[in-house]
């Protein structure tokens, strides 16, 4: 498009044709929606607005030529305005949609309880167990009799049914929190528009065709679209189209913009094109199915088209599926430890099946055959067949599929419980992470502050003001121009409003640094909204937005009567390095400023500023005559220098009251804190002190950032590892520090090997090029009030309070999430190692397991599904603060567990013989074993059963301790769904027992017998106290399991170790597809909306293992100057 053209765009570039070539651009033509017939008629396609899309750079420009003539042209089809906006919205949007559909992909459907009730009976054990009941079932009819031979094979049946379904409800209860989640992240990002001339704020999902929408800095692109304005706008386009270089967005090089890409710099205004489905990220989430297209209103398919758009878009060569298969195979320290677990434990349990089996069979040919000389008899075939399910029920008893499912409970809990705590968790592996967490590098600003920013002191005209100064005292033509540089170089949705009750302090809505300005505006008797109506955003001349790099913000405006001014505000140094003069009276009269007086001026103003932790911010501006001609307003270096300064603030941003008590618990927790701002070194000591970071007579260091570059690099400029070891354990905070630095420092510390343990580092950061060092963090947390989209599509939890308090609560959710599967674990492998025994036992001794096929599946049920929901469900205690961290490489199961599991499995076995095999001379009762098919259920075998169990459910009580505690009832009432879980076992063990004998093997028992059985399984909690006066260094240290782990693919290298996870790994696998569903939510940005990137979008199709990216310190939002 040519300078001719361009100039059509603005009425204003008549008048001045050199300044429009390089001021910011706007289109001006104005257009209001007609209707015909109450129907409107729009002038392109979506088909065309799709193709038009397509191009990229000056391609974008030609075809804009051809298709539509100009920006004019293109907002004329779209039935827009360029100025307001959508007209006659209520006819507007639903017609919009219609024609150009939503800016939302439909997710899957959820999967109906029936569906979920087949899944789970894909468990290709459980199948074998239905395939043997039925033929229990046929042979019990045929061969015994038809009034009793079905009984034990329908109670298989409704035992298989039973486990199915409790497997349903737990995963039909998950699905619907991470649905409940997803309708919390969906209203999440919001973008400004203009409709009718106003600008409202509305969920992305909400955007229409014909939109005119602003974007800013932090941004991520909500829909694809054409500029129509652009101040210094660049664009970070590599995840969708793999260049790496930022993308400035001008009238002369490139004008389109893609749904999913990140503002690195700048601000603009832009017309929506497409949406949803249609956008270009929309098309490739289409087509790697993240819902179906919703049809278009011309009837037209897009299969075609989206195959065509996709063969345009450059996913950087494939690196990034590459990176996702990686992904794929990664797992969280827990679930690494869990599998090698499962797999040892199941190796067991398929030999304690090989051998009761195979021993039951044996003895009956010996007996049968042998001593008593009997031919074969069909009805043979029955005890044959008996064998072989006990033998698989054993085998369904001992795999441990409960691990993963309890893994998948306690996560999907706490993900859901720490929402209430202010933690939003995006990625799930990072609860438990965060329970290992050694190291936290946290920002200053709303996180350990307050973030409602105030400005009690100030320098202006030669004096140190404590307290606002007066009108009279700084002369009204001084004032005007101060509060016009800080009310116009500003964000204009910074602003201040009342209370809502009028009583209470006003609301800061918007960038704090800029309200606490606009608040001293307003306190000098001025008012910032006069300033910002005489100068609209759309007539800025230049703005040069504020980034790391500047740690400032500057605004050049046309004066009225002739000539610029430009305004700047900023971190007080870097602004006072460019300053060459300086106001000292009320006359407007600037003095030289030289260097030396620079010295003085921040010995006697910054420094005492600083020291009482304030942050310094320097508004200063300049003049450009008319006579001199236009500027190059590109060459920032020479537009933003020979300034005069106006005044230096000191902004009070008081720190947190909870603070230094969360900074003491994380210290007492083993967890070192360290500040990274892009403050004044100063301020930073001061706030430090103010939290506990620092105390006196500390020996760490406070280092700069520029200090810090210095001393990590060799003489060759490299950074070196062995430099960064010498500095990072004494380092407890780092002021004016840039993106750069905190990345390098959070790297440090992960590839660090000074100890022997490696460092799991957490980062909060709140701006766009925080995203590296969020990246690379253990754990990363964004700010969800302050923090931009990009730097929560890096994060791995979302901190909706931005309070350094919520990260401690991480903590104990993660050291909680830890502790929930260690409990499960000790409390299954006890009832492992007594039902797979007493199995084994009664198989060599008397031929049949003590336990029948039904009773153990009961068990399952209550140590699989029912003790998953009560352990994994305990809540966080403060208590957990008061240990050191685990680490990476501590066993899964430490000697305390093995005592426990050891101590109360030996205890019940050693109960479980003697009943066995002494119980009916006991109980002067019948005899149970040696009994033929299909007779009565014993008296002696109920006791065993029942005693057995109710064992189970007083030791679920010990089992929640998992440090050797005495007190097992501390904290029993916080957990009700524990409570309520022993209860209801309880009842229904009574049921099972009292009026479903023959299905169960169990007879009816006496009001003595129940209360013995009682007693006996209440014995568990008195023998709990036993076990825990058992020293546990008794046991030596080499018993430990899990300190190493194994990945889920070494499972799979022969055909006995896939024999042997098949029920495990379908239970685990489902939980992954449960959670991949809903991965969006948790994961960059929800499916429901197109503006995610494809990058974050592979995340999500990706499985994943349940349990398994730098502070500016000056960024828009947080720790420096933020203009």
């Amino acid at each position: 498009m040519g300078d001719t053209e361009l100039d059509k765009l603005t009425p204003e570039a008549a008048d001045d044709s050199d300044l429009e070539e390089n001021r910011s651009r706007k289109a001006s033509f104005d257009y209001t929606d007609d209707l015909v017939g109450g129907i409107i008629k729009f002038e392109v396609s979506p088909t065309d607005l799709s193709e038009f899309m397509k191009n990229r750079g000056k391609e974008s420009i030609t075809a804009l030529e051809e298709k539509f003539g100009d920006i004019n042209g293109l907002v004329r089809k779209l039935k827009s305005s360029s100025q307001r906006g959508l007209m006659n919205i209520n006819a507007n949007l639903e017609a919009r949609q219609n024609v150009f559909g939503v800016n939302f992909i439909p997710p899957k459907p959820a999967k109906t309880f029936l569906q979920l009730v087949f899944e789970a009976l894909e468990d290709t054990i459980l199948r074998i167990l239905i395939v043997a009941a039925i033929v229990s079932l046929v042979l019990g009819m045929v061969i015994e009799s038809v009034e009793t031979g079905w009984i034990e094979g329908v109670a298989i049946l409704v035992a298989v049914a039973v486990v199915s379904l409790v497997t349903a409800v737990n995963d039909w209860q998950k699905e619907k929190q991470f649905r409940q989640l997803q309708g919390k992240i969906d209203q999440e990002q919001t973008v400004d528009v203009i409709r009718g001339g106003n600008v409202v704020k509305i969920p992305s999902t909400d955007l229409v065709v014909g939109d005119l929408c602003n974007i800013q800095y932090g941004d991520l692109v909500p829909a694809d679209g054409i500029i129509i304005q652009a101040s210094d706008l660049k664009v970070d386009e590599s995840s969708l189209t793999g260049e790496s270089d930022i993308v400035k967005k001008t009238f002369e090089k490139d004008i389109g913009l893609l749904s999913g890409t990140h503002v690195m710099e700048g601000s603009g205004k832009f017309i929506v094109t497409a949406v949803g489905p249609n956008s270009q990220s929309g098309v490739i989430m289409m087509l790697l199915g993240a819902g179906k297209k919703p049809d278009q209103a011309n009837g037209e398919t897009e299969a075609t088209e989206n195959t065509e758009l996709m063969q345009d878009v450059d996913l950087a060569d494939g690196k990034e599926e590459n990176a996702e298969e990686e992904e794929k195979k990664e797992q969280s320290i827990l679930q690494n430890k869990l599998t090698r677990l499962a797999v040892s434990i199941g190796w067991l349990g398929v030999i304690a099946a090989v051998i009761t089996t195979i021993v039951i069979i044996i003895r009956f040919s010996v007996e049968t055959y042998g001593i008593q000389k009997e031919s074969w008899d069909n009805k043979h075939l029955i005890n044959f067949l008996r064998a072989f399910i006990v033998g698989l029920t054993i085998l369904v008893v001992a795999i441990p599929e409960g691990l993963p499912l309890a893994v998948t409970i306690s996560l999907a809990y706490s993900v859901k419980k720490m929402l209430i705590d202010n933690n939003l968790v995006r990625h799930l592996d990072a609860c438990e992470t965060m329970g290992n967490a050694t190291a936290i590098c946290s920002d200053k600003t709303g996180t350990l502050t307050t973030n409602r920013m105030t400005v009690v002191e100030s320098y202006i005209q030669g004096n140190h003001f404590k307290n606002i100064p007066s009108q009279d005292t700084l002369g009204l033509e001084f004032i005007d121009v101060l509060c016009q540089g800080i009310a116009i170089n500003s964000n204009y949705s910074s602003r201040i409003e009342a209370s809502e009750d009028g009583q209470g302090l006003p609301t800061q809505l918007g960038n704090k640094t800029e309200c606490a300005l606009l608040g001293f505006v307003l306190e000098l008797g001025e008012t910032y909204q006069h300033f910002r109506d005489s100068h609209q955003e759309k007539d800025f001349v230049k703005i040069f937005t504020f980034n790391s790099k500047r740690k400032s913000m500057s605004t050049v405006i046309k004066k009225k009567d002739g000539g610029y001014r430009l305004f700047t505000k900023g971190a007080s140094e870097m602004v006072l390095s460019k300053c060459r003069y300086i106001i000292q009276d009320p006359s407007m009269k600037a003095e030289q400023f030289t260097e030396s007086d620079n010295e003085a001026l921040v010995k006697t103003a910054i420094e005492p500023m600083a020291s009482n932790g304030l942050r310094t911010i320097c508004i200063a501006y300049r003049d450009f005559p008319e006579d001199l001609g236009v500027p190059d307003w590109e060459d920032e270096s020479v537009i933003v220098d020979d300034l005069t300064c106006l005044a230096i603030v000191g902004i009070e941003d008081p720190v947190r009251p909870e603070v230094p008590n969360a900074i003491k618990n994380c210290q007492s927790a083993g967890i070192t804190v360290r500040m990274v701002t892009g403050d004044n070194v100063n301020t930073a000591r001061s706030i430090a002190f103010k939290c506990g970071i620092l105390k006196p007579n500390d020996d760490f260091l406070v280092i700069e950032g520029k200090e810090f570059n210095r001393r990590i690099k060799d003489e060759n400029g490299k950074v070196r590892q062995e430099l960064i070891d010498k500095l990072w354990p004494q380092i407890r905070v780092m002021a004016r520090s840039s993106p750069e630095d905190k990345y390098i420092l959070v790297k440090g510390i992960i590839d660090s090997k000074l100890n022997k343990n490696r460092e799991i580092v957490a980062v909060t950061g709140d701006g766009t090029n925080d995203g590296p060092a969020l990246k690379k963090a253990d754990v990363g947390f964004a700010m969800g009030i302050q923090g931009t989209d990009v730097a929560k599509e890096a994060s791995d939890i979302i901190l909706t309070d931005d309070n350094f308090t919520s990260i401690v609560k991480a903590v104990m959710w993660g050291r909680n999430v830890y502790d929930s599967i260690s409990k499960f674990i000790q409390f299954q492998l006890t009832v492992n190692l007594v039902a797979i025994s007493i199995a084994v036992i009664g198989a060599v001794a008397v031929m049949e397991s003590p336990l029948s096929a039904t009773q153990l599946l009961w068990v399952n049920l209550i140590m699989d599904s029912f003790a998953s929901l009560a352990l994994a469900t305990e809540q966080p205690t403060p208590d957990l603060l008061e240990r050191k961290p685990y680490g990476r490489t501590k066993p899964l199961i430490s000697r305390s567990m093995l005592r426990f599991i050891f101590g109360h499995g030996l205890y019940q076995l050693v109960c479980m013989i003697v009943l066995c095999f002494y119980g009916h001379i006991l109980f002067d009762i019948e005899y149970g074993f040696g009994r033929s098919h299909g007779a009565a259920p014993t008296q002696h075998l109920t006791i065993v059963f029942n005693t057995f169990v109710l064992m189970q459910v007083f030791n679920e009580i010990n089992a929640r301790k998992v440090h050797g505690e005495r007190n097992v009832f501390h904290n029993f009432m916080a957990n009700k769904l524990f409570s309520v879980i022993v209860i209801g076992t309880l009842l229904f063990q009574i049921l099972l027992v009292e009026f479903f004998g023959r299905a169960f093997s169990v007879t009816s028992l006496t009001i003595e017998q129940w209360m013995w059985c009682m007693f006996l399984g209440f014995t568990e909690l008195l023998w709990g106290q036993v076990v825990v006066s058992i020293p546990k260094f008794t046991i030596p240290k080499r018993f430990r399991l899990g300190s190493k782990g194994v990945s889920l693919s070494e499972t799979d290298q022969g055909p006995m170790g896939r024999v042997l996870w098949m029920r495990s790994l379908s239970r685990l696998q489902y939980q992954i597809r449960v959670v991949n569903a809903f991965r969006s939510n948790l994961d960059g940005q929800q499916r429901t909306k197109n503006i995610i990137s494809p990058a974050v979008f592979n995340s999500l199709v990706a499985p994943v293992a349940l349990t398994s990216g730098v502070d500016m310190g000056e960024d828009q939002n947080g720790d420096a100057p933020t203009v």
